[in-house]
């Protein structure tokens, strides 16, 4: 089994977490077949159909773009398992029962073709147990896949073995994981609840144990265990109202089952005041009352002791903030020291942590990476237990751990420094310094989610100013990558002069020239708002109108390049950043990958060339649809949206059909390279070609929709006034329809009507409470 073509895959089970795994194989271009049972009247699959048409109210979305849902086929047991054997890949999804799993196979077993893999879903059944309800035939080609929820947005996935696993369908199951869906993949022991809820469940229970014992509220505990520490923003409790406390009561009674000798088992239960939530029906963010509740904008929280709701406001200890608040500042090590219950709190579950996930990791994982990545790709987590251990000083952090009647394995005292070294993990249970998978899937992976004591690639510098790097990676000598160094990587004149020194550089001597940031930076944020405002404050418009045309001189630079130029696109490429990515000659895009033109919401119109492209790209358009385009992306700039996905962003005409949209993000700088050169063997700069544009016919059309949204509430009178510059700009002013002009004629349009935006108040208005608030204005 040199490798797996997966080209259909079914999905038994047609809950939220069924129905959210099909969505993710449809967003990466594979068909699904969703499963359930049949309904009891009329339209044997209407449960399964409205489960499907229900993923478009979820959120964050599971589709990369509504229209994907059509790819997910509807079928149900009783009448449907023949099409079983068109899939490939099946993966069972339904309730955590043993029992009704295994029938659910039985029933399945006669339609599953020689090469089709089966696959649980399960979180933390056995699958050795699960195993032996299959024939052997089958045995070697199942194995457990725990996807994390959502399945669109956590990268996790535990690939999760038994005896009889095929250790080569494995290694190919990785790869199509990593490559096809842009999975993280760990291997799991099968132990109960593998290694993320394990480790995860435990790290919740304890906070919630040592909250109970340093009596500390529930929104301060979610103050001090969110990203103060490294953790995700809804922490303990919001975490815990966005499961449903019924859900985790079941969860942690499941796994209390299952670990009866654990050590740490007292803490597997919930405080009374949380089974008394339960009683109540306070299941939290699914009945809209749990721990939190929303009442006239105000967010209360339960009282403990008293039993109602009160309004939320949290704060942190003076000297645990001074503790944070100090630079390089070794936390950890200070905790235990401070008397405060707040500091004790901390130290103690921190403590907990260590210990547990060193105690139990030979039981559930094969070294301590996989306990990291499991934190971080399954909970969102900065770092793991075992690098957080190890950057606070492995030693020093060992000496302060005393948890009465629960020693630390001997591997603990046996490390020097740590269980990192030189990037290898360790596995205690062969004492050998593991390196990352050797599989071919991640030499495309250049560079890495960096571990404590690893070492990303060597990159050769060319040329450095204060806002911008030119460099050569260790893989490619001939294709050189640009890297903004702003603050969200925002664009400045000296960015806006880099790009064009860039171009030039590659020009000579490159074959083409990669925009890139880096393995997690947004590609950008768009210009930088705050020298903006400086200079509208001192009504220095003739530098922002020198700035506005430098930033359409790049643009064009890169357009008309006579070497390929190449976007590189992760995360977010908003405002200006979109604006440069559309005029490269290719963009390759991560798949979670939000583009948009926003400048509407800080009161300005696209003027880096953004608003030209469209209007150009409305009329390479059919005919009969240009008008219809045109509305469209009217729309889109005055609502400022932004794409839900690189897909979605093709949608919204961002992006061309013809970029490349990649699964996994650390593979996009490779995919990146690989098509400069690619195109370089026989680039040709594009030509400078007249284009129709729209024209007052249309532009009236737009000034309508304008007028009907004044009058009936939905803008302001500034968005009205911008609403017609930008139409004036998309139509190309007060042109006939049909009439061919110049990009230059769009541009001139874009620079003048921007500033004639920039000098109102409003706009003022709006760029600094953007900049105060983080939120735009509507005024």
């Amino acid at each position: 089994m040199d490798e797996i073509k997966i080209k259909k895959v079914a999905v038994l089970g047609a809950g939220v977490m069924g129905a959210q795994i099909a969505a993710h194989f449809v967003n990466a271009g594979i068909p699904v077949i969703l499963y359930d049972l049949p309904a009891p009247k009329g339209d044997p699959n209407s449960l399964i159909k409205s489960a499907i048409e229900g993923l478009l109210d979820l959120k964050p979305n599971p589709l990369s773009c509504p229209e994907r849902r059509y790819a997910i086929h509807p079928g149900n047991y009783q009448h449907d398992l023949s099409q079983l054997a068109s899939c490939d890949l099946i993966i069972e999804a339904i309730s955590e029962r043993l029992d009704w799993k295994k029938d659910l196979f039985c029933k399945i077993e006669p339609y599953i073709e020689p090469h089709t893999i089966l696959a649980t879903n399960t979180s933390g059944l056995s699958i050795t147990e699960l195993s032996k309800s299959l024939p052997l035939t089958l045995q070697s080609r199942f194995i457990g896949m725990h996807f994390f929820n959502p399945p669109r947005y956590m990268r996790l996935v535990e690939l999760i073995p038994h005896a009889r696993t095929n250790q080569k369908m494995i290694d190919c199951l990785e790869a199509f994981l990593v490559k096809r869906l842009g999975k993280g993949v760990i291997h799991a022991k099968d132990s109960p609840n593998f290694i993320g809820n394990r480790i995860g469940i435990f790290a919740l229970l304890s906070v919630i144990y040592h909250a109970e014992k340093f009596d500390i509220p529930p929104d301060v505990v979610d103050l001090l265990t969110g990203p103060l520490i490294g953790r995700p923003k809804s922490a303990t409790f919001r975490t815990l109202d966005i499961v449903g406390l019924d859900t985790m009561q079941y969860v942690i009674n499941t796994l209390k089952s299952s670990v009866t000798e654990d050590p740490w088992v007292d803490y597997y239960q919930l405080p009374l005041w949380l089974n008394e939530l339960i009683v109540k029906g306070y299941l939290g963010q699914k009945t809209k009352k749990g721990i939190y509740e929303k009442k006239d904008r105000h967010i209360r929280v339960i009282d403990r002791k008293e039993g109602a709701y009160r309004n939320s406001k949290p704060q942190i200890a003076p000297e645990i903030k001074a503790l944070f608040d100090k630079p390089c500042s070794n936390w950890l090590m200070d905790l235990e020291a401070l008397s405060h219950p707040q500091a004790q709190f901390l130290w103690h579950i921190h403590q907990d942590l260590f210990a547990y996930s060193a105690y139990h990791l030979n039981s559930i994982a094969h070294n301590v990476r996989d306990i990291d990545y499991a934190m971080r790709w399954g909970y969102g987590w900065k770092e793991g237990p075992f690098e957080m251990w190890q950057r606070a000083g492995w030693k020093a952090i060992t000496n302060k751990i005393n948890i009465k009647q629960i020693p630390l394995p001997v591997w603990i005292n046996e490390c020097l420094e740590g269980p990192y070294l030189n990037g290898k993990a360790l596995a205690p249970s062969t004492g050998i310094f593991e390196p990352l998978s050797s599989l071919p899937v991640y030499k495309e992976h250049w560079y890495h989610d960096q571990l404590i004591s690893s070492s990303q690639p060597r990159k050769q510098l060319i040329y450095e100013s204060q806002d911008y790097e030119l460099w050569l990676s260790e893989h490619d000598a001939t294709v050189p990558i640009l890297s903004f160094k702003t603050k969200q990587n925002t664009i400045t004149d000296d960015v806006l002069d880099g790009i064009i020194e860039c171009v030039q550089r590659a020009e000579k001597d490159y074959r083409g020239l990669v925009i890139w940031q880096g393995v997690h930076s947004s590609f950008s944020y768009g210009a930088n708002l705050s020298n903006a405002l400086e200079a509208m404050l001192k009504s220095d418009y003739q530098s922002i109108a020198t700035t506005v045309s430098k930033f359409q001189k790049a643009a064009m630079c890169l357009r008309y390049s006579t070497v390929p130029v190449v976007a590189a696109l992760n995360r977010f490429a908003l405002g200006g950043g979109c604006e440069l990515a559309m005029h490269c000659s290719q963009v390759v895009a991560s798949h979670e990958t939000y583009i948009g033109l926003v400048e509407v919401g800080v009161g300005l119109l696209p003027a880096g060339g953004g608003a030209k492209e469209l209007a150009k790209r409305a009329s390479l358009s059919l005919d009969q649809h240009s008008e219809m385009f045109i509305s469209r992306i009217f729309d889109q700039i005055m609502k400022a949206q932004i794409s839900s996905s690189a897909l979605d962003a093709i949608n919204k005409s961002y992006l061309n059909a013809n970029d490349k949209i990649i699964m996994h993000p650390l593979e996009v700088i490779a995919q990146a390279v690989k098509q400069v050169r690619h195109l370089s063997t026989f680039y040709q700069a594009p030509l400078k070609l007249p284009f129709a544009i729209g024209g007052v016919e249309v532009k009236a059309n737009l000034q309508i929709q304008l007028i009907n949204l004044l009058e009936g509430h939905f803008i302001t009178e500034h968005e009205f006034f911008i609403g017609n510059h930008v139409a004036d700009v998309l139509t190309g002013g007060e042109l006939p329809k049909e009439t061919l002009v110049s990009e230059d004629w769009i541009l001139a349009l874009e620079r003048e009507r921007f500033m004639e935006l920039v000098k109102t108040q409003a706009t003022k208005e709006r760029i600094a409470h953007l900049l105060e608030t983080g939120k735009p204005l509507r005024n």
